[in-house]
């Protein structure tokens, strides 16, 4: 499993806002700049972040982008699964029919664990969590 570069993107600037003060807003060109973020990337970044409820955006002379939530809130899993959709190694991991050899697969389990595993530590990894500020 590979994180794609836009969820690395929207990780960068989720931490970014992690690091405001309390209400704190951003403009998407200071996040981008910051984070080396494309502008263009950003914007849609910026628009699943907020589909997602994980980001608030506003427009005007005080507009700009916040978190949604506080930060100990919002997991890694969070943004990974608002831009990538559900963390997967290999589809049997979750559906045990997608394989021909269904629950006789001998790697099943392991994929199954595996993924249990990652998903539990990216939904415990919040960005108040010390090692990712």
């Amino acid at each position: 499993m590979q994180i794609t570069r836009q969820a690395d993107y929207a990780l960068r600037a989720v931490i970014f806002l992690s690091r405001l003060n309390g209400g704190e807003k951003a403009s998407t060109s200071a996040i981008a700049e910051n984070q080396k973020i494309p502008p263009s990337f950003l914007a849609k970044i910026v628009s699943q972040l907020s589909l997602a409820g994980l980001i608030q955006t506003s427009r005007g002379a005080r507009g700009g982008v916040s978190l949604a939530r506080r930060p100990e809130q919002i997991s890694v899993l969070d943004v990974i699964e608002a831009i990538d959709g559900p963390v997967m190694l290999n589809e049997c991991a979750v559906n045990a029919a997608s394989c021909s050899f269904g629950e006789a697969c001998p790697l099943q389990h392991i994929w199954r664990d595996t993924r249990g595993e990652l998903v539990a530590r990216l939904s415990n990894a919040t960005f108040a969590h010390e090692n990712i500020q």
